[in-house]
């Protein structure tokens, strides 16, 4: 019994980051989910959700790749691949911003509760920079 009990405890750590998590911007809200072993995150608000010069639906204009300008943006996975390597942390994810385009390799560390340190960077995670995430709803 006390296997068993082990087992349910060990498939709940790391899902405390599972949940909707307001951006250090405040101007969007990334849902995280769990699939499989690994955690992704997608937008589910943005607080400026149309372009004010068309507006439609802002779309991801700023990726690199010009046959993906017309995805939209809320609704976009940018999030992905992270997985829990205990002390509140998540490693070996990735996050897109499509604010600039730009895909970063990534760590995410619970600092409390209702608080998340997001961590960008390139290369080396020493060479990068964080954010602040707090719990939210929609």
């Amino acid at each position: 019994m006390a296997m068993l009990s082990s087992l349910a405890q060990s498939a709940k750590e790391g899902d405390e980051i599972i949940g909707i998590w307001k951006t250090g911007s405040g101007k969007g809200k990334v849902e995280i989910v769990k699939k499989g072993n690994q955690y992704l995150g997608k937008i589910v608000w943005l607080n400026e959700p149309t372009d004010p010069k068309t507006g439609k639906p802002k779309t991801d204009l700023q990726h690199p790749d010009a046959a993906l300008h017309q995805r939209p943006i809320l609704g976009l996975v940018n999030l992905w691949g992270f997985v829990f390597k205990g002390n509140n942390k998540w490693e070996e994810g990735h996050i897109y911003d499509p604010n600039n385009g730009k895909e970063y390799k990534c760590i995410i560390t619970l600092k409390n509760d209702n608080t998340l340190i997001v961590r960008g960077y390139i290369g080396i995670s020493l060479i990068g920079r964080n954010d602040t995430w707090t719990k939210s709803s929609l």
